[in-house]
């Protein structure tokens, strides 16, 4: 209460010093000539950030189901960061439907989801829907890298503004025409928007190769007008654009789309095909060597030629040949051979 009364006390005061005070136009009290009226002084207030009012109300929740990976998460903290218009929320369990989701952007008050959905733990699909009407669309994630992995030189100011890019292709496909008008609706933040900064200073693009969708994210430098990525980045996969909010009729359905089970599949055939390959190369070497060779002619002209050797007479001993006695001593050896030479001349003599 007292400090009530000395609020009601100081506006009472300002207000009577205001009905004293003289006007612009009203000449001086009368007194010294001297004396000149002074003109009052005139203060320039700064007008605010946000002149304007925050009309478009788009506000995108992005959340997850339970079951994603670090690289997953990061991702989503990423998005929330660049995008000053999202909310976020707990995860959604596994059993739960996906219709569960529009019942939930509902009570967050949000027009727009992004919603990432993890399967065997190393399969990622994102869905983009407009709740509670639709359109949706699905797509799998595929090359994801976030800002703290890339560690990209770019920089942008939290809160600020994206241009949107994308490729010509999405003003020729009605598919993708589609799709254009999602990304705007999701991916731009509105205009005059409290957490927002009135400025421009990076740009989102989103190109078309190889059937899939690009996204990056490049800081917009005032020097020269080049581009730095910033991050994060990853590619969308479309499978298929539903009419509704996470499902009804398909509105389309990608025919070069190839499931992450099936790409798989074959890579594991492909592998079980070399190996058969092999194992057959093997046996048809095992029955080449157990085959009989087969014997080639004789040529007649081999021998031609072919210069035969002379025949040597053929001896054959009669006499049994004397068995030379095994002595060791060299010495004793060559006296035995003397007495024996002696005994021979002594014969003969």
């Amino acid at each position: 209460m007292a400090a009530k009364r000395k609020r009601a006390a100081l506006a009472a005061a300002k207000a009577k010093r205001a009905r004293s005070a003289p006007s612009a136009g009203e000449a001086a009290p009368e007194g010294d000539p001297g004396e000149r009226s002074t003109p009052p002084q005139e203060y320039s207030i700064p007008p605010p950030v946000s002149q304007g009012k925050w009309k478009n109300k788009e506000r995108v929740l992005i959340f997850s189901s339970r079951g994603i990976n670090f690289r997953t998460r990061h991702l989503m903290q990423d998005l929330r960061t660049l995008m000053p218009h999202s909310k976020a929320d707990t995860k959604m369990d596994r059993k739960d439907q996906l219709f569960v989701i529009n019942e939930v952007c509902e009570m967050k008050n949000c027009n727009k989801c992004i919603f990432f959905e993890a399967k065997k733990k190393q399969d990622l699909y994102m869905w983009l829907s407009n709740t509670p009407q639709g359109p949706s669309a699905k797509f799998l994630v595929q090359n994801v890298h976030t800002l703290a992995e890339l560690k990209m030189t770019g920089n942008c100011l939290r809160g600020s503004r994206p241009l949107l890019s994308f490729d010509p292709i999405f003003d020729r496909e009605p598919h993708y025409a589609l799709l254009k008008e999602l990304f705007i609706q999701i991916f731009g933040t509105p205009q005059y928007h409290p957490k927002s900064q009135p400025f421009v200073d990076h740009v989102f693009t989103f190109t078309v190769t190889d059937e899939r969708i690009w996204f990056r994210n490049y800081q917009i430098i005032e020097e020269d007008a080049s581009l730095v990525e910033i991050g994060p980045r990853f590619v969308l996969n479309l499978i298929k654009i539903f009419q509704g909010s996470f499902g009804g009729p398909t509105l389309y359905e990608n025919p070069h789309y190839q499931s992450p089970n099936m790409h798989r599949r074959l890579l594991r055939l492909s592998v079980a095909a070399k190996f058969r390959e092999k194992q057959q190369v093997k046996e048809v070497q095992k029955i080449k060597k157990k085959g009989t060779k087969v014997l080639v002619e004789e040529d007649p002209t081999e021998v031609v030629f072919e210069t035969p050797a002379e025949e040597k007479p053929v001896e054959i001993q009669l006499v049994k040949p004397e068995s030379k006695p095994i002595v060791k001593d060299k010495k004793k050896l060559r006296k035995i051979q003397r007495k024996k030479q002696k005994k021979l001349f002594r014969t003969e003599g």
